[in-house]
C-alpha cells in the first residue's frame, strides 16, 4: 500500500507494510476482538474535533464507493474528515485510497478501525452477512453507523442491532433512501392524506431471481482477497466465481434473493406510506419455484402474502407479479377510490405525477423530511448527520424501522423454505406455535466473527 499508512490493532502507525505482509496477517489471528466501552466520542450526539465528523468506511466495493464519493463531497464542504477505509479485498482498498486522494489510512480488518478513538462514525457497505456483526461492534465502540440494507440476515441479528444502538446511544441509519427521497415523500404524503381513500392492499412486482446456468468449479481466491475474512460469520466454503463478489445475493444462506435485497427498499417505503411501522404482527405465506441447477438456491419465482390487522390490509410480494407500471419493479397502492403506482421504491425514480401534484387538504397530515441535498444518497446521509447533531439518534430509517422491514423479508424466505403459513407475534418476536420456524430466526456464527 503505497498511498497510505497501515495501522496496527492499537491504531498507532506500524509503518508501511508490503503487499505480502499485508495479505499474510491473518484476520483470524487477531482472535476475539476486545471492544472499547461506549462513550469514546467524549460528548454523545456531537461531531468530533473541529466540529467535523471524522468518518471511516468499512467495505468499499460497489455501493461502498458511492458512499465514499458522498463523503468526499461532505469533506469538500467542510462537514466531515475521512480518516480511513477498509476492505477484505486489498484491490478495492487501494482503489478507495486513490479515490480519496491518498490521504486516508488503509485497513483490511474492520476491528482496527473500531479501536480508533478519533473516529466518530462508520459507513458499512460489506456483504449482507457482515452487516449485523459489524454494526453491533461499531455501536459497542461508541460509533454512529450508516449501514447498507438489508440490515440483517436473521431476525435475532436485527434484535441485537437495535439493542446495541439503544444501549450505546448512537445513531444507526440504514440505507433505504426512499424515506428521505422526493419520490417516496410525495407518495407517502399523498397516500396518508387519502389520494385513493383507505388502502386495503399493496402489491409489488419485481423480476425473478436469476438461475446459475453457467456453473464453474471451485478455485483459488483472486490475489489480494482475504477469503476467510470476506466470509466472516458464514460457514467456510471454497471460493467460487459464481458466488463472489456479487452473486452471494442468490444464495439463501448469505443473500436471500430479490425479496431481501429490493424488498428491503420497497417494504420500507410501503410501511412508511401506510404509517404501519408499529404494525409488527402479521401472517405470512409464501410459495415459490426453486431453481433446478447450479449453485444459486433462491426461488426463481416467488409470491409472498402478508396479512395485517387493525387496520386490516394486505401486502403482496410478486416475483414477477403483475407489472402495473413501466419500469423493472415497483408497487401499487389499491384504495377505495382507485390506485396509485410508485415505480421502483421512491428513491431512484420520481413519484407518479398525481402524487407530485397532490395538494394537501385542509387539516391534512404533513410528512416531515430532511431536505438538504438534491442527490438522494447525499440527503439520506445528511439526515443521519442531523440525527447525530441534534442528539436524538433516530434518523429516518432508524435501525428499529429497518429491523422490522428486514423481518418481513426474512420471514418470507422462512415461509418459503418450510412451505407453510406463519403467524408472527411482533411483540414477542417469534412465530406462534411453531418451534421449527423459530429455529430459523437465528443461526450459528463462525468464531471470532460473532455478536
Amino acid at each position: 500500500m503505497t498511498a497510505s499508512t497501515l495501522h496496527g490493532v492499537s491504531g498507532r502507525p506500524s509503518g508501511a507494510l508490503t503487499r505480502r505482509r499485508f495479505l499474510g496477517t491473518s484476520a483470524a489471528a487477531l482472535g476475539a476482538f476486545q471492544l472499547l466501552p461506549s462513550g469514546v466520542l467524549g460528548e454523545p450526539g456531537r461531531p468530533g474535533a473541529n466540529q467535523k465528523f471524522v468518518v471511516a468506511h468499512i467495505g468499499v466495493g460497489g455501493m461502498g464507493m458511492t458512499h465514499l464519493a458522498n463523503m468526499l463531497r461532505f469533506q469538500k464542504d467542510g462537514k466531515v474528515r475521512i480518516a480511513a477505509v477498509c476492505d477484505a479485498d486489498e484491490n478495492q482498498t487501494e482503489a478507495a485510497v486513490q479515490n480519496a486522494g491518498g490521504k486516508v489510512d488503509a485497513y483490511r480488518d474492520y476491528r482496527r478501525i473500531l479501536q480508533r478513538k478519533d473516529i466518530d462514525a462508520v459507513l458499512i457497505a460489506t456483504p449482507d452477512h457482515w452487516h449485523a456483526v459489524q454494526t453491533v461492534h461499531a455501536c459497542q465502540s461508541g460509533k454512529h453507523v450508516y449501514v447498507e440494507k438489508p440490515s440483517s440476515v436473521t431476525v435475532r441479528e436485527g434484535q441485537a442491532m437495535v439493542a446495541a444502538a439503544r444501549g450505546n446511544n448512537v445513531a444507526v441509519q440504514v440505507g433505504a433512501q426512499a424515506r428521505t427521497a422526493k419520490g417516496g415523500w410525495h407518495t407517502c404524503r399523498a397516500i396518508r392524506n387519502g389520494i385513493v381513500g383507505k388502502v386495503h392492499k399493496v402489491t409489488c412486482w419485481h423480476y425473478a431471481n436469476p438461475v446459475d446456468d453457467k456453473p464453474l468449479p471451485d478455485s483459488a481466491p483472486p490475489d489480494g482477497l482475504d477469503w476467510d475474512l470476506w466470509q466472516g460469520p458464514l460457514p467456510l466454503r471454497p471460493f467460487n466465481r459464481r458466488y463472489h463478489p456479487g452473486n452471494f445475493r442468490w444464495v439463501l444462506e448469505s443473500g436471500g434473493g430479490q425479496i431481501r435485497d429490493r424488498g428491503a427498499h420497497q417494504f420500507s417505503t410501503i410501511l412508511w406510506c401506510m404509517d404501519a411501522d408499529q404494525q409488527t404482527s402479521f401472517t405470512v405465506e409464501a410459495r415459490g419455484v426453486a431453481p433446478l441447477k447450479g449453485l444459486w438456491d433462491c426461488p426463481v419465482e416467488m409470491e409472498v402474502v402478508y396479512q395485517f390487522k387493525n387496520p386490516d390490509w394486505t401486502l403482496v410480494w410478486g416475483q414477477p407479479g403483475d407489472k402495473v407500471g413501466k419500469t423493472e419493479f415497483g408497487n401499487v397502492f389499491w384504495g377505495e377510490h382507485g390506485h396509485l403506482i410508485l415505480e421502483w421504491e421512491g428513491g431512484y425514480r420520481p413519484a407518479n405525477p398525481e402524487a407530485i401534484n397532490f395538494k394537501l387538504p385542509p387539516g391534512g397530515q404533513e410528512v416531515p423530511r430532511t431536505d438538504e441535498y438534491e442527490d438522494f444518497n447525499m440527503n439520506h446521509k445528511a439526515d443521519w448527520f442531523k440525527a447525530i447533531r441534534e442528539g436524538h439518534n433516530r434518523p429516518a430509517v432508524d435501525i428499529e424501522i429497518a429491523h422490522r422491514t428486514a423481518t418481513l423479508c426474512n420471514l418470507g424466505n422462512i415461509s418459503y423454505l418450510l412451505g407453510r403459513k406463519l403467524v408472527w407475534d411482533g411483540d414477542k418476536q417469534e412465530v406462534v406455535g411453531d418451534p421449527q420456524a423459530n429455529r430459523f430466526l437465528s443461526r450459528p456464527q463462525r468464531y471470532p466473527y460473532v455478536l
